[in-house]
């Protein structure tokens, strides 16, 4: 890795913006996951672009669908969350990798990876994240130092081809301040140097994979009559309820038994499943993951018998 393919933001929401900055206007057309970071619809809704859903199942984005919709718009971007997916937790298989930066420098579109969860992976040897591949002009990969150090250092980073680099560093923004956060990067590097970084991210690795584990353990034994898939990785777990649950308003009841979550709908440009869930597991240990498990049968329990009577 050069120095020449890296450059430092000050966390992922900034990085999306700037790059809708500059690599697009009002009205482009861009591509989306089906379901996503909530924030990343935002900050596209405030560069008014056209958002296209891109369908995903439980390996992450597919490919048909992208293909399908190619025949249809060019976009000016795809944005993904190629790894223990925010929120699905999904991790996008290594053909469909392939497949799609194929098909970015085939209809000269960018892939923005955002890959924050990249480091955390709690099993198997995770893929090779789209950072490494810094040869080619359509892929940008993010990064994040507030999932694997702290949030309240809005640091982050884009790796990517020299040439984005470039511009990224001749824009205006920069030419105007000179560089994002300077003085908790020359912090950081201090932490990075001396082996701290390593350290501790091999903590987190032990901590959330036990706490994975109980929230996996504790959902199989209280919670009946959701689907989810364990993932590798990441900090959350996607539940699915029955069709007939809308999670908007199971959230609000959850509320009053002193538990909560975030509601699928909350992930999509689109409106998105109004029957999922996003658990986060990794802030909590496993007294506290035992009490919300708890709490949240409790309300599923106290929502079944109102609707019974």
């Amino acid at each position: 890795m050069s120095f020449e393919n890296i450059f430092v933001t000050t966390g992922i929401s900034s990085a999306l913006d700037l790059l809708c900055t500059l690599f697009t206007q009002a009205s482009n057309t861009i591509f989306v996951e089906a379901t996503t970071f909530f924030v990343a619809p935002r900050i596209f809704a405030d560069h008014h672009l056209n958002i296209i859903p891109i369908a995903m199942d439980e390996d992450g984005l597919l490919i048909e669908s992208l293909e399908e919709n190619l025949k249809f718009h060019k976009p000016k971007f795809l944005y993904t969350i190629p790894i223990h997916h925010n929120p699905t937790g999904s991790t996008l298989i290594e053909t469909r990798r392939t497949r799609l930066i194929e098909l970015a420098r085939q209809f000269d579109f960018l892939i923005l990876a955002d890959e924050v969860y990249q480091l955390l992976s709690y099993t198997d040897n995770p893929p090779k994240p789209f950072a490494t591949h810094t040869d080619i002009e359509n892929i940008i990969s993010l990064g994040s130092f507030s999932k694997i150090l702290a949030p309240g250092l809005r640091l982050g980073w884009i790796q990517t081809h020299s040439k984005i680099i470039k511009r990224l560093v001749t824009s205006g923004l920069l030419d105007s301040g000179g560089g994002l956060n300077p003085f908790t990067s020359a912090i950081l590097r201090g932490v990075i140097e001396s082996g701290e970084m390593e350290a501790n991210i091999r903590h987190l690795i032990e901590t959330y994979r036990f706490r994975l584990q109980a929230m996996d353990s504790l959902l199989r034994k209280h919670i009946t009559g959701v689907t989810y898939s364990v993932p590798k990785g990441g900090y959350f777990l996607w539940l699915r309820f029955p069709d007939q649950v809308n999670t908007l308003e199971l959230r609000k009841r959850a509320q009053t038994f002193k538990v909560d979550f975030r509601q699928g709908a909350l992930f999509s440009a689109t409106g998105g499943p109004q029957n999922c869930a996003r658990l986060c597991f990794a802030h909590y240990d496993e007294a506290q993951i035992e009490q919300g498990i708890v709490r949240l049968k409790e309300c599923l329990a106290g929502n079944q018998s109102k609707k019974q009577s």
